[in-house]
């Protein structure tokens, strides 16, 4: 594999080894490439890591476009509380007041929608603390491969999820669920009338300059550059290996179907954290994490020894994002991810490490064991 080190950074001592060898590291484990950014005191740097596809020899890209999975969540709550600040939403109003015609249960908020709280089993399927596995819509195996160019409305799996118990009484506990955010964003779409990439551009791509962030729809396509995803499956006793690239995500929908670049999301991210996205009180309000798991409104919260990180990470299909920030949005790290995926996830430990690697590097002083994955 091949590493590559951009021309494009700002600072004069812009050799940084230390992270070389971890995005070197991170290849080694299994990752077939890595784009990674990296703003601090020593100003920006771009690197990169392994190969853009597989059999190719192309060498990886810096600021290439991916998927990034549920990173798309902070986007989508970021979405919602600009049209908080613009009193078209209220926070702790029912979200069936704005979607009525799903019969949502009274005591869901949108806040916890968007934190998670409201109880509503997740359309993607739930792992139950017995170790049931109550399953939703295909994503894995020659079932998601199949029909992997499906177009699913927002509002099917919506209705798919209500048809589930829910997984506890709204407000009661925690629990990760797609079909919060999908119903984020149709709350979006009600109160404005407009689709959600609509909004996305008029709220935070266009005010910031973001000009490699798609939310696709259902649309297969990623725009070039990009790097390749892969996925692996059993298909009459044969494994098989195929490019994924392209596929449909409207099967997850606003919990995890935008296109970026680690441009943009350094973009966005500093602008959050630093305060020139949201209103204060509102910004607050995503950062102030619920007890269960640290999670905000589309943001953990990870306490750290360098201090407070706040991170919303991602990974769909052979592709996975990472998006960090401290509490004042100085130092930014944002990376991409292209891998060969499988139904046992087998490269979620490579995931995990790669993150505890570079938060502990970026944000804790290369002290690996400060660094706890919490996503």
């Amino acid at each position: 594999m091949s590493t590559t080190l951009s021309t494009a950074t700002t600072s004069p001592d812009h050799d940084r080894p230390e992270l070389r060898r971890v995005i070197e590291e991170i290849v080694e484990s299994g990752v077939l490439g890595v784009q990674l950014r990296v703003t601090d005191e020593r100003g920006e740097w771009v690197g990169s890591a392994g190969a853009r596809e597989l059999g190719s020899g192309a060498g990886p890209l810096t600021d290439g476009h991916f998927r990034i999975g549920s990173s798309t969540k902070s986007f989508v709550a970021g979405s919602v509380l600009l049209l908080v600040a613009e009193g078209r939403i209220e926070l702790d109003a029912p979200a069936a007041q704005y979607l009525p015609a799903f019969g949502l249960d009274g005591r869901i908020t949108v806040r916890m929608l968007l934190q998670h709280t409201s109880g509503v089993f997740s359309h993607t399927g739930e792992l139950l603390a017995d170790g049931t596995v109550v399953p939703g819509v295909a994503w894995q195996g020659k079932a998601w491969v199949d029909d992997r160019f499906r177009t699913y409305r927002p509002e099917e799996l919506v209705r798919l999820s209500l048809s589930k118990e829910p997984r506890f009484a709204p407000g009661e506990d925690w629990s990760y669920s797609n079909t919060n955010y999908v119903l984020a964003r149709l709350v979006i779409e009600e109160v404005t009338g407009r689709s959600f990439a609509e909004e996305l551009q008029r709220l935070i791509l266009g005010p910031l300059g973001m000009t490699g962030t798609v939310a696709p729809g259902a649309s297969p396509e990623l725009p070039e550059p990009h790097h390749h995803s892969y996925y692996r499956y059993q298909d009459g006793g044969q494994e098989r290996t195929l490019d994924v690239t392209r596929h449909n995500p409207s099967w997850v929908a606003a919990g995890g179907d935008m296109i970026s670049t680690t441009r943009d999301l350094h973009t966005y991210f500093a602008a959050l954290m630093g305060g020139r996205l949201l209103p204060a009180e509102l910004l607050g309000e995503m950062r102030r994490p619920e007890a269960t798991i640290g999670y905000g409104l589309g943001v953990f919260a990870q306490e750290t020894d360098g201090g407070t990180v706040y991170h919303h990470n991602g990974a769909t299909i052979g592709s996975a994002a990472l998006m960090y920030g401290s509490a004042d949005g100085s130092r930014i790290l944002t990376a991409g991810l292209n891998y060969v995926d499988d139904a046992e996830l087998s490269l979620a430990g490579a995931f995990q490490k790669a993150q505890q690697l570079l938060v502990a590097e970026v944000f804790c002083g290369g002290q690996a064991d400060q660094a706890p994955s919490t996503d």
